[in-house]
This record gives C-alpha cells, sequence and structure tokens, in this order.
C-alpha cells in the first residue's frame, strides 16, 4: 500500500472507519477480480480518493455489496463499494505502478537493480499498464493520453535546471490526476463537476509530486540521484510553500462541486492531506517535534532507528527481489507498515517508522490546547487548519 493519504486510525471519527474500510476493500478486490492476484500489491491510498468522489456525488445510490472475511480486517466481513468508482481508483493505481517500475528501470536503480531484476520489472509494467487500459476502457477512460503525458516526465526532468520552476516538473503530474479526478464527476452523473474536479486533481498532483520529492530528499542527495526540489534549486522550503498553496487550491475547487455527501471527501482530501503536509515539512503544533538529524552522519544510521543488537556503522541487511517482496507481505498483513514503532525496509533493510505513528497529537482536534495547530501557522492553518473545537 503506497501513496500520502495513508490512514491514521486513532484519528478517523469511528463512522467513517468502515465506509474508508468498504473503499479500500473495494479497491483491492477490483484488482483481483481484473488484474489477478499480484495486482492487490499496487493498492494505493491515493487512489481511493476517486472512488470516494464517485461516491460522494450518487449518495444512497452508489453501488455496494457484502464481501467476505478476509484476513486483512480481522476475518470480520465488510460492505464494500463497487461499480465506476472502484474501477478508476484500480486504473490509476496500475497506471501509478507502472510508471514507478518503469522509472526504475530506466534509471537502473531501486529492486531492479538487482541481477535479474530489471528485465522481470520491464515486463510486470508493461501488463500493469495493460490491464489498467483493460479496466479504464471498463468505463469509458482512454489511459493512452495519460501514458503519454506521464512518459512526458523524463524528457522534463532532463530538461530543467537551476531557476526552473517547480511546477514545470509536476505538470505531467498534474495533468494525469487532473484528467483522473474529472473522469470521476463523468461516472458519479454529475458532468458539471468535471471542471472543479480536475482543479481538484490539478492540485492534488503536484502536492503528491512535491511530498514525495520531499520525503526522497535526503537519501536522493546521499545516492546522489535526482530530485526535483535539488535540481531546480526550489528546496524543502520553496516545496513547503507550494504545498500549502496546493491544499487551499483543492479545498477551494471541491468547495464549489455539487456533493451529496463530502463527509469523507473531507476526511481524505483535506484532513489526511493536511496531516501529510504537516508530517513532511513539519507543523507549528505543539504536539508535533521535527525528527532529530543533528547526530546523522552520512552512511550511518541514527541510534533511534537501531534495533536490538545492531552496531553504530553496521551495513543495513539487503534483501533480494523475492526475499524482499515475501517481507513486504508480511509487514502488510501484520499492520507494521501503519503502525509498528519501528521495523526493517523489506528490500533496503533500513530501519522505518509506521505512518500512522507520529500523528499530530490535535489532528483531528476533539479538544484542542494548541491555537497555533488551529490557526496561528503563518503558512496557512498549522496542520489542523482551522479545527472545529475552540481555542479560546
Amino acid at each position: 500500500m503506497f501513496g500520502i493519504l495513508a490512514p491514521c486510525p486513532s484519528r478517523t471519527p469511528d463512522d467513517l472507519k468502515p465506509r474508508w474500510m468498504g473503499h479500500f476493500c473495494g479497491l483491492c478486490l477490483e484488482l483481483r477480480d481484473d488484474a489477478g492476484h499480484f495486482a492487490r500489491l499496487t493498492t494505493n491510498y491515493d487512489a481511493l480518493a476517486l472512488s470516494v468522489l464517485v461516491e460522494a456525488q450518487l449518495g444512497a445510490d452508489s453501488d455496494a455489496r457484502d464481501a467476505g472475511p478476509c484476513a486483512l480486517r480481522g476475518m470480520r466481513r465488510q460492505r464494500v463499494a463497487t461499480g465506476g468508482g472502484p474501477r478508476l481508483a484500480a486504473t490509476a493505481s496500475l497506471l501509478l505502478a507502472s510508471a514507478k517500475l518503469r522509472d526504475h528501470v530506466e534509471d537502473g536503480d531501486g529492486i531492479v537493480a538487482r541481477p535479474g531484476a530489471r528485465g522481470l520489472a520491464g515486463v510486470t509494467a508493461g501488463r500493469l499498464r495493460r490491464k489498467a487500459a483493460s479496466i479504464g476502457g471498463s468505463i469509458g477512460l482512454d489511459v493512452e493520453p495519460l501514458v503519454a503525458v506521464i512518459e512526458g516526465q523524463r524528457d522534463i526532468e532532463a530538461s530543467c535546471g537551476p531557476g526552473t520552476p517547480l511546477t514545470a516538473v509536476t505538470a505531467p503530474t498534474e495533468t494525469a490526476t487532473g484528467a483522473l479526478f474529472a473522469h470521476a464527476a463523468t461516472l458519479g452523473g454529475e458532468p458539471g463537476n468535471a471542471e472543479a474536479f480536475r482543479a481538484a486533481g490539478t492540485a492534488f498532483g503536484r502536492l503528491a509530486h512535491l511530498l514525495d520529492a520531499a520525503d526522497d530528499f535526503d537519501e536522493d542527495a546521499e545516492r546522489g540521484a535526482w530530485n526535483p526540489l535539488a535540481a531546480t534549486g526550489a528546496g524543502v522550503e520553496g516545496a513547503r510553500a507550494l504545498a500549502r498553496g496546493a491544499l487551499a487550491d483543492m479545498k477551494a475547487a471541491l468547495a464549489s462541486a455539487s456533493l451529496l455527501d463530502a463527509s469523507l471527501t473531507g476526511l481524505l482530501l483535506d484532513r489526511y492531506a493536511r496531516h501529510a503536509v504537516a508530517k513532511a515539512f513539519g507543523s507549528t503544533c505543539a504536539s508535533y517535534h521535527e525528527p532529530d538529524r543533528s547526530h546523522e552522519v552520512r552512511g550511518i544510521p541514527r541510534r533511534a532507528d537501531l534495533h536490538p543488537g545492531d552496531e553504530i556503522g553496521d551495513p543495513p541487511r539487503r534483501r533480494g527481489f523475492w526475499a524482499g517482496l515475501c517481507g513486504f507481505a508480511v509487514l502488510c498483513c501484520t499492520c507494521q507498515l501503519c503502525c509498528a514503532e519501528h521495523y526493517e525496509g523489506p528490500w533496503s533493510g533500513r530501519g522505518r517508522e509506521g505512518c500512522c505513528r507520529d500523528c499530530c497529537d490535535c489532528g483531528w482536534c476533539e479538544c484542542c490546547n494548541c491555537c497555533q495547530c488551529c490557526g496561528g501557522d503563518s503558512d496557512g492553518g498549522g496542520c489542523c487548519g482551522g479545527c472545529d473545537c475552540s481555542c479560546d
């Protein structure tokens, strides 16, 4: 599971948890049915926004069914989304996974740098793209223009340099994401929402690209890999301002759309998105603490990242493609990717933290005691962006 809109169970309202899980399971089952069990590994948190947007326009008329027990949800049954929404989300997940694999193949980095893995990754990327085209065709979406836009990313990156606007680098992602969001209006039976959704998708594409670049900034610098924030000279601070602007643009665009039920849309594209920005760039929230990087040395992990028995200076234990894949499956099935305080990356062996571990303590503001969190942030509203509780 990948994406910036990672769930935070402790901060999600109880009435929205089963609905979010219904879309998540609907996407996973759609991938299984239309692309095979292996495709379920491409399940993307961000793609759920597309399924949610379709449901937000249909309301009670949205398609759903009862699914049987599943190990990933504690062998419980679940009401899951079906129809055009999950299919659109599945198309987006497969396209994104295919693009990422092709990038690794062309760059010769990541897991595909291992002997024998590059050819397999290229074949897999092609298969995922064909499955995306098939599923997209079933809902009236032509994915070829999106593929062409995505493939133009490499030429843009090759031509950019110091002084190039970050928005020029994020443009292909914005265009593709905007088109996917706009198609959600068609599937939801509200073509009048297409332009508002396209604007929201454009802002979300920019936000996702910037957060990905910010998260990889230090690691790319260590490896000497290309990163848009370094290549353009904008740095993390330049990305922060654009990310805040993208949040505001996305919120304004969705506010102008006609929705029957915007509660789950607000959860993903407002609350989760703001938390992702706060986690990537820092926050003025009193309960948030920036990671201490003062003792980091190139190539040597922080002591907090070490496991019992590790010694500072020991290289991380790397795994082959298949061993890493097995490790990834175990981490997913045991929820360590989400909730563990520390775990080893399945391929790199580096210390990682669960995506929900550092949720801002007032991110959902049941009772808020930090006024900076709720609006005092000069960048645009703190991690809460203006919560509902009183901060008097």
